[in-house]
Order: structure tokens, then sequence, then C-alpha cells
């Protein structure tokens, strides 16, 4: 019996002894709490996040996010826009012909409609710029600033530049709170973030939502030959949140709202919202206050992506890089000695993703400075030196040297079909011709951007370049009216050819 209890307690002693070492050697880990579905019990598990006392509390995690909302929230702004649209109210007149002699005669009778929209900005500095997308404020003629105490003001445009959808607006006001900008550059894949701005309605002005970074560098967005970069984030964004806040855990601008992903006619967020990174905003906003225009460097080349048959019949193993398809006459890419067939595989240092990447890199560079790029020619790698020049105000409209426009607007259009569908980013589908360059001194000029759709001149609807033509043609009167599609709007704009 003696020897039975003394066998117990030896036990006892032994795996006493096995949890005192194991304490000691093994530091214990922080627990997290999971529900187990199919018992409805609630079990432990050790958490995957390394053992320490440095991981804050959920109280101060807590507090982080309201400590960042309300330090933010006073920097974002409500904007509204109007537009009057002058439109052709015949057919709104039951019981006369439909004749267009009998209303060339008569008159046509017209009528207004007025277009509001609803967006989202940042103040920049105590003088009253305001920060936002060019499409927030593009199509209006009135622009109202409402900030958090509900202060109301009119704005006007400093600036807008179509080719990263921002703008600066200004406010006459006092007593203003700037946001912090910060350095979307050191940005990391899985950083939190939260988004500010007014979705749907202003009644949800200052809406704060969260999430983290899912992904940099996105392009081909929105359309492929705008300057994109975008930062992903599956932070709530909506319609309305356009031009609105992206800030770091630290409070910090790193990005400008702009775009989301949606499925069919749902507008709602997916969880897949683009936002321009600050840096390239910077660039942006301070040649727009300082210039009144955006000074971009050039390197005179038509680039495209390097896709698994070029990298195959060229015999190259990567997919990264630019290749060159049109080296521009006089230009620092020509004066260089870059050819057709190159791919530009580094950029002063910086290796080169896509197209995108590089005509982000060379767009933000300063005008005049020399910048080494590698390149593969044939079988072998070089490095070529380019001394960068200022983009040609006709060449950041679409028109490069040897193109002419028609002469009634100033454009140049194209048939829709999958390769400018490709280039545009529109719908292969779509009725009407692309524009894909506008003279600077045109008479569309301000008006029709690269990347519009012409779906209908005067009375005339538009399928095909032949028919663009056919209906300038017949407008015999000073103004004309266009039906314009830009991206998911669609909307008219009369041109004056008096001009």
């Amino acid at each position: 019996m003696r020897r039975k209890i003394g066998i117990v307690i030896g036990g006892i002693l032994l795996v006493a002894l096995g949890f005192t070492i194991a304490a000691i050697i093994i530091k214990p880990g922080k627990v997290v709490f999971y529900e187990n579905k199919n018992s409805g019990m609630t079990t432990f598990r050790p958490a995957s996040v390394a053992a320490g006392d440095d991981i804050p509390s959920l109280q101060a995690f807590n507090d982080a996010f309201v400590q960042i909302a309300e330090s933010v929230t006073p920097s974002v702004v409500t904007i509204t826009t109007e537009k009057v649209i002058k439109t052709n109210l015949r057919r709104d007149f039951p019981g006369f012909p439909d004749d267009d002699l009998f209303w060339r005669f008569f008159g046509f009778p017209q009528g207004e409609m007025r277009s509001k929209a609803l967006g989202s900005g940042v103040i920049v500095d105590q003088k009253g710029y305001i920060l936002t997308n060019n499409h927030v404020v593009e199509q209006g003629d009135k622009i109202n600033v409402k900030l958090i105490d509900n202060r109301e003001y009119k704005a006007t445009i400093v600036g807008t530049d179509s080719r990263t959808d921002l703008a600066v607006i200004k406010i006459d006001a006092k007593d203003l709170q700037p946001a912090i900008l910060g350095d979307s550059d050191a940005l990391r894949v899985g950083e939190w973030v939260l988004a500010i701005g007014s979705p749907f309605s202003e009644n949800l002005a200052h809406t704060v939502t969260v999430g983290i970074v899912s992904a940099k560098g996105r392009s081909g967005v929105i359309n492929n030959t705008n300057y994109e970069s975008f930062i992903q984030t599956d932070a709530a964004i909506n319609p309305g949140n356009s031009g609105g806040a992206l800030v770091n855990i630290r409070g910090e601008l790193i990005g400008i709202n702009t775009a989301i992903a949606t499925a069919g006619m749902s507008q709602g967020n997916l969880g897949i919202g683009f936002a321009i990174p600050i840096n390239l905003a910077k660039k942006v906003m301070t040649d727009l206050i300082e210039k009144g225009k955006v000074v971009r460097a050039w390197l005179g080349v038509v680039i495209g992506d390097v896709d698994e048959n070029i990298a195959k019949s060229l015999g190259i193993e990567s997919r990264q890089g630019a290749i060159i398809s049109e080296v521009v006459k006089d230009s620092p890419a020509e004066k260089a000695g870059l050819k057709v067939g190159d791919i530009i595989k580094e950029f002063d240092g910086k290796t080169i993703k896509d197209s995108a990447h590089l005509r982000t890199l060379v767009s933000t560079s300063e005008v005049g400075k020399t910048k080494t790029l590698v390149v593969i020619r044939g079988k072998k790698e070089l490095k070529i030196d380019v001394k960068l020049g200022e983009l040609p105000e006709s060449v950041e409209r679409g028109v490069y040297p040897g193109e002419k426009s028609d002469s009634k607007l100033g454009i140049r259009v194209d048939e829709i079909n999958s390769v400018t569908a490709s280039q545009y980013g529109i719908n292969a589908n779509e009725t009407g011709v692309v524009v894909t360059g506008v003279d600077r001194d045109g008479r569309a000029a301000g008006i029709l951007q690269v990347g519009d759709i012409i779906k209908r001149i005067g009375e005339q609807d538009i399928s095909n370049v032949s028919e663009y033509q056919k209906a300038l043609e017949n407008v015999k009167t000073d103004v004309v009216l266009v039906l314009i599609k830009r991206k998911n709007v669609t909307f008219f704009e009369t041109i004056d050819l008096s001009k």
C-alpha cells in the first residue's frame, strides 16, 4: 500500500517538475479566442503573433483610430458641383412634325437641365488650397465647399490635370486645418489605412472607414494613357468619396481616393478601392499652384508591355520592362540613341515593372536631368544616358509630329475596336468613335479629352469614323451639340465653331 502511494506521489511530483521546467524554458504566447462552430464551445488557441508585451492592448488600438479620425476629419471637405446643360427639346412637343426643315425654320426649342455632382477634397494649405479629383470638378460651373463645422464657401479652380485625375481648387477662408502629407513610397502592403470622405450624400459627410493596403502600383485601372500607380485598399470607398483622404496609422495623408471596382450595375463598395499616391499628387499639386499647369519630363518614346509572346520571340526570360514601339523624331530618346525594339529594363536605378510604371517614373522626374537607362537590345544589356526634355503640350494631348486633325474641332478620332479599347480603357462594344488626340488651340480644347467617346454630333448618331466626318460636314450652325461618354458618364457639350 505504501509502495502504491509512493508511486502516485512520485508521478505527481514528476508532472509538476515538468510544467515548471517548461514554464522556465518556453515563453508563454498571447492567447486569442475562436469559436468552434461544430460544438458551439469556445476554445483557446495560441496566437500566431510573436509572444511579448509589445503588442498593444485592444483599448490602445481602438484609441489610435479615434485619434486619427479626430485629427484628420477637419482637413476633409465635401464638394458639390452644379452645371447647366442646354438640351434640344423638340421631341418633347407632341403633335408637331418631326421634320428637320420645319424645326430649322421655326427654330429648335431649347431647355436647360441642371446636373449636380458630389465629391470630397483635402485641405493642403492654410491659404485655402484643396486637393481633389479632376472628375469631381471638371464638369462644374459652380463649385461649393462645405467644411466639417458647416461653413460653406464658393471655390475657384486653380488648375486641373486629367492625366492623373487631380485638381486643385481654392476657397477664401480662415482657421483651416491642413492635412499632414506623408510618404506614399514608404507605404507597405498590409498597413492599416483609413478612408475619409462623403459617400453617396452630403448627410454622410466625413464618413471614416478602415482597411489595409491591399497592393501598390496598380495601373490600367481607369485609362491606359493616364499616369496611374494606384494604392489599392479594402477600406470602404463609395461614390462621393472621390477626392477624399486616405491616411496611414500616423494620420498622414498618403493618398487621394479616386475609384472603385464595381460589379454589374452595382455602384457600392466591393472591397477594391484605388487612391492616387500622395508623392505623385505632390508634384502635380505644386505645379498647378505655382505654374498653373503640370510640367512633365519627356523621354520621347511610345512604349508597350512585355507580354509572353514578346518575351518568347526575343528569347528573354523576364516579363518586366517596357518595349519601345516608336521613337519620336528629335526627342531626347532619339538623341541618346534609343531604338525601336529596345526593352527598357531600368530607369535611374529602378527596375521597370511595365510601361505604366516607366511612364510615371519619367513624368515625375525633373526636366533637364540626365538619367541612366538599362536596355536590352538583342541579347545585350546596354547602359544609355538620356537627358530628359519637357513634354510638349501637343504630345501631352495625344498629338505626335506628322499627325493631322480635322479642321472644325481640332481633334483626332479612331474606330472603337479591341486595340483602341485596350489602349484607352473603354468598352470594345461601345458605339461611336474614340478621341485619340486634342489640339491645344483647337475649338474642342478644354472640352474633349483623349479617351472620350463621341456618340452623337448634332442630330446624327455616330458609329464609325465615316459617320463622324459626314456629321461634321452637315453642321451648318456656329454651335454644335456633341454627345460624349467619359468613363461611365454620358453628357452633352456644345462646341463653338465660330472661334
